[in-house]
């Protein structure tokens, strides 16, 4: 009885030993997240509330590019993707969306306005005209930035980018995974400690199937990994995740886009479905569709290169 009592007491030590030092983690890995997040960044008044952003430049050759991020993003994701696929020295400027970071999220708003934000950034900044690169849920605002201004955007690229609601079962197993990332990306700690322990289930969720997971390269694992814990901390961009997941979709409006647009989609994902990529080429006049077989919803980690390449002719064609 002794010796039991000894392995419980022991036992239960252990577990409380364990578990104060995963707290210690989170508690470190969020003090640098929140650290990160407060760097980097300028903050402008405008119509809608503050809109936070960050710029990049190199030589400045060339029309510069808004970057527009997806959802559980903000402007360092935006610079994460400028970083992975701008290679040729233009200025880029990355917003964090309505509700996300420290970005305002006013009430009432929609995908529109949020593309009115965007072209007041855009002239307040003095760039004139500008290419349009968007990710995932970034997609809806960045259509309509193009629909509502089109003499601010010089192109639009489409990276694994939302467009419509399907009316196909595969949307509603979509939906549900969305809603389930909803619920995570509410608390830190929750999102931290399931990235952290069970990255594999993560990804799925994100729209990557265990395949294409399982033969990730190193550099593909480090990219995908840079994207999913950059996220951290996830509470200051709940209200902006929430915001896309409720806000209407421009549907079949986007057939007035008249700027030239390339759409970058894997067949494989499972949160961006491909017939989002399929009805926006379909939709939009002139656009034209790259389609890759894998990649799931983190095609930019797995085709990175290649899509480097396409984005830069595309640019080069447009000028």
């Amino acid at each position: 009885m002794r010796t039991r009592r000894r392995w419980l007491i022991a036992a239960a030590a252990a577990l409380a030993s364990g578990a104060a030092a995963v707290f210690a983690l989170h508690r470190r890995d969020m003090r640098l997240a929140y650290a990160r997040i407060a760097a980097g960044s300028q903050r402008l008044d405008s119509p809608w509330g503050d809109v936070e952003f960050t710029t990049g430049s190199g030589a400045g050759v060339g029309t510069p590019v808004l970057v527009v991020h997806g959802s559980g993003g903000g402007f360092d994701q935006g610079a994460l993707v400028a970083r992975t696929l701008i290679d040729d020295g233009r200025r880029w400027i990355a917003p964090s969306r309505f509700g996300y970071l420290r970005s305002a999220l006013p009430a009432g708003a929609g995908f529109a306005e949020q593309a009115d934000a965007f072209a007041w950034l855009v002239e307040q900044l003095g760039l004139g005209r500008v290419h349009v690169l968007a990710l995932s849920h970034g997609g809806p605002s960045a259509l309509w930035l193009a629909l509502r201004h089109p003499r601010r955007v010089a192109s639009l690229t489409l990276l694994s980018a939302g467009v419509t609601a399907l009316p196909v079962a595969d949307q509603r197993a979509a939906d549900r995974k969305g809603r389930m990332l909803t619920a995570i990306y509410q608390h830190d700690l929750v999102y931290w400690g399931l990235t952290k322990s069970m990255r594999r289930i993560f990804l799925g969720l994100m729209g990557v199937d265990a395949a294409v997971a399982a033969t990730l390269t190193p550099a593909q694992r480090a990219l995908a990994d840079e994207v999913i814990d950059s996220m951290n901390p996830v509470a200051p961009r709940a209200a902006g995740v929430v915001f896309d997941n409720r806000a209407a979709m421009p549907d079949a409006r986007i057939a007035g886009i008249r700027t030239p647009t390339l759409i970058l989609h894997a067949r494989d994902d499972s949160l961006q479905l491909f017939g989002h990529a399929e009805f926006a080429a379909a939709t939009i006049p002139g656009a034209r569709l790259s389609a890759f077989d894998r990649g799931g919803h983190l095609l930019l980690a797995v085709e990175r290169d290649a899509l480097r390449r396409q984005v830069a002719v595309h640019w080069r064609k447009v000028g």
